[in-house]
């Protein structure tokens, strides 16, 4: 997993050294004046993006495990509090949540059970239980539920982002340790960040800096033994000065005595002469030391301030380096140990989906014959009423037709009788006449 890491780690970096190393053939500029007019932007990245499809991907897996470890924080808080966020979560969230309290609740008690008969016994933190085959397999089914329900629960904050946003406003209910581990994945995102925005073309600047300060270290190393070498040629000429006119004086003292014998004025005279030659090469002296003092004391101030600055950003450079490899150190190992959990829920949770999905399809099948029986029957039931209000209207047009033929044979019958009134009527007149 650590070589896979370093594989996509070192993916982007190689299309980034190939433009650098292009830009850098087209503009000819030296790499040390790069260095000189600006040597503490190198340990910023150069880019502010990422640009390759793999850092994208190690950057949204890392956001999404964040995210997750946010949510799973939260959850034995969220579910003390159901009531009030009932509105917020939605019914089918706040059921799983329900369900997640209660698969949680049970697994405490199974383990308190246990513990209280002696079977489940606890050294460095962790849980071994002790018992029949039976127990085991209880115990792993409920493990096996919460960690299904707590991946349910997750999925569904995943498809509703007013409801993840509002568990993470209760960020300030989440115990310690989740914080920090939180604060420490954030960390590393950041780190992980920076180093893929980092080109290799910019690591060898970095570590051709790195070597031109120990080299400058180096030099200034020579150059104040140097200086010291010239200190003490500088004091041993001086000695040797001091001791050539302690002699003279030596020897004019000698000579005042052998003189002392002949005249008493002539070494007055003499002993005059060779105080005031005394005085004046002491004189002169007294200036070329007190110049060569002051000469060693600036070089001194140079040499020292030299040093502590060289020493200071050593020593910082040195710090931040063994940080550095630490943190990567200690994070790919963190990032395969994580990436290993991962794996193993994204197999099991592909087994569950592949029984599912082979259920999806004999429902689906079951489904499409049953559509297909719903359809005829329904194709009949249309059929039969069309029939039913086709014998409807047929029966009321022939209702409404032997209403017209009653209708009009009872006008029939009448005209008919009136008629035959109207004849008798007609041939009564005439008899009378």
């Amino acid at each position: 997993m650590a070589t896979e890491v370093a594989t996509m780690l070192q993916l982007p970096y190689e299309s980034t050294d190939s433009s650098s190393k292009s830009s850098v053939g087209h503009n000819q500029t030296p790499k040390k004046s790069a260095i000189k007019t600006s040597p503490l932007k190198l340990l910023d990245p150069g880019r502010s993006k990422l640009t390759t499809a793999e850092t994208k991907r190690i950057i949204s897996v890392l956001d999404e495990a964040i995210f997750k470890i946010e949510l799973i924080s939260l959850i034995s808080h969220i579910t003390e509090f159901l009531d009030g966020l009932s509105t917020i979560l939605g019914s089918e969230l706040l059921g799983s949540l329900k369900e997640h309290e209660r698969l949680s609740n049970n697994m405490v008690a199974l383990l308190t059970q246990l513990q209280r008969e002696g079977l489940l016994k606890q050294e460095d933190g962790r849980g071994d239980l002790v018992g029949t085959e039976e127990q085991i397999r209880h115990l792993q089914l409920h493990q096996q539920a919460v960690k299904s329900s707590i991946r349910n629960i997750l999925r569904l904050f995943q498809a509703d982002p007013l409801a993840s946003q509002a568990m993470r406003d209760e960020a300030y209910a989440r115990d310690l340790s989740s914080e920090l581990f939180i604060k420490g994945l954030s960390e590393f995102r950041g780190f992980l960040f920076e180093k893929l925005l980092t080109s290799p073309l910019e690591e060898q600047e970095k570590i051709q800096f790195m070597e031109e300060i120990s080299l400058r270290d180096k030099k200034n190393t020579e150059t104040i033994a140097a200086l010291e070498a010239e200190l003490a040629t500088a004091i041993q000429s001086r000695d040797d000065e001091i001791m050539k006119k302690n002699a003279a004086i030596r020897d004019l003292k000698s000579h005042l005595l052998h003189l002392e014998k002949f005249s008493e004025s002539h070494i007055q005279r003499t002993k005059q002469e060779a105080e005031k030659l005394q005085k004046g090469e002491l004189r002169i002296s007294q200036a070329k030391c007190a110049k060569i003092q002051q000469d060693i004391q600036q070089l001194r101030a140079q040499l020292n301030v030299l040093i502590i600055d060289n020493r200071d950003s050593e020593l910082a450079l040195r710090k931040k380096k063994y940080k550095v490899e630490m943190e990567i150190e200690n994070w790919i190992q963190k990032y395969d140990a994580d990436m290993g959990e991962k794996q193993t829920e994204y197999e099991e949770v592909d087994a569950v989906y592949t029984e599912e999905k082979a259920q999806l399809a004999q429902l689906k099948e079951k489904y499409a014959v049953l559509e297909q029986e719903y359809s005829q029957i329904k194709e009949e039931r249309r059929q039969s009423q069309e029939k039913k209000e086709r014998a409807e209207r047929e029966l009321a047009i022939m209702v409404r037709a032997a209403t017209h033929i009653q209708a009009f044979w009872k006008g029939y019958l009448v005209r008919s009788l009136l008629k035959s009134k109207r004849k008798k009527k007609g041939k009564g007149k005439k008899g009378k006449k």
